[in-house]
């Protein structure tokens, strides 16, 4: 039996510079996706599979006071909400700490890649087995199971490093990390090695890694080895790589779930357009005749 994760980092350490003019003063992860911030996605997914402990990869003090503000308790607002008789946005503030849900801190003092923000969370981590999410990346539930219990159900099997993939056509896998040596089968895929962004040439496969990642403690320890990539940084992906180099399990996962893709303000408005039109049938409604009136 696999040791189930019980903490999952969350990199926010970045400038969100594709987010501007907003992310100027504002956390990328406070952006709003239909009807909640783009951070709320993930905290809930975690609480889906029962993680206790999320570690914020933060950049400087006002970043972090933004996530300590917004994941503490604000009893006068509840009170005032109560006192008001609305229950709903009751509700819903209550709802922004999921029950049991512990939050830490750690800080990346320099931009070094996603991989050094990973290890920045090693002290906190300790011997757990660890999740990590890009917050950017939101994957919503299409047929009943969340992303991350799809992945937590091969990961109790297999074992290694399980991640959530996607397949892309081959011209497209030089913006990704792809899989080496894959073999499928079913929604599962055994691969031996990825690499980071391949040229065309290069391209191994079509599954393309995405996260999150369930990932086994001992990644915290590869992590310090790992030399800077194509792109001047230390990459998650790159210690992954190493790890199966190794003879670690790697396990890839055609996840069931619809990713929404929030890293560029016009990225973030096709996913929430993409959302809303899923969920609200009155925006649907209003949508249809908005486009028939300039279609005239």
């Amino acid at each position: 039996m696999n040791r189930k994760p019980e903490v999952c980092i969350l990199p926010v350490a970045g400038l969100s510079t594709r987010n501007l003019p907003a992310t100027k003063v504002l956390h990328k992860g406070f952006l709003t996706l239909h009807n909640k911030p783009i951070i709320q996605y993930a905290v809930d997914a975690c609480a889906e599979i029962g993680i206790k402990e999320i570690v914020f990869i933060y950049s400087d003090q006002s970043c972090k006071h933004l996530f300590e503000k917004y994941y503490a308790p604000y009893p006068w607002l509840e009170n005032h909400l109560k006192e008001k008789n609305k229950l709903d946005l009751l509700k819903a503030v209550r709802e922004i700490i999921p029950e049991g849900m512990k939050f830490s801190f750690a800080e990346q003092k320099e931009p070094l890649g996603n991989g050094h923000a990973v290890l920045m969370a090693k002290d906190i981590v300790g011997d757990r087995d660890f999740v990590v999410m890009w917050p950017d990346d939101v994957y919503i539930n299409v047929h009943g199971q969340g992303v991350l219990k799809q992945l937590l159900d091969v990961y109790e099997k297999e074992g290694g490093m399980v991640e959530n993939i996607m397949e892309f056509p081959r011209e497209q896998m030089v913006r990704y990390g792809a899989l080496i040596g894959a073999v499928r089968d079913g929604r599962v895929v055994h691969a031996k090695g990825k690499i980071e962004k391949p040229a065309l040439e290069d391209v191994p496969s079509n599954y393309a890694s995405m996260g999150p990642y369930i990932l086994p403690n001992e990644i915290m320890d590869i992590l310090p080895e790992v030399r800077k990539g194509n792109n001047g940084e230390i990459n998650l992906a790159d210690a992954m790589g190493l790890a199966a180099e190794r003879g670690m399990k790697l396990t890839g996962v055609l996840c069931d779930a619809m990713r929404l893709d929030c890293g560029t303000n016009k990225d973030l408005e096709k996913s929430n357009l993409k959302l809303t039109l899923m969920e609200d049938a009155e925006m649907r409604a209003y949508c249809q005749d908005l486009l028939n009136t300039m279609l005239v």
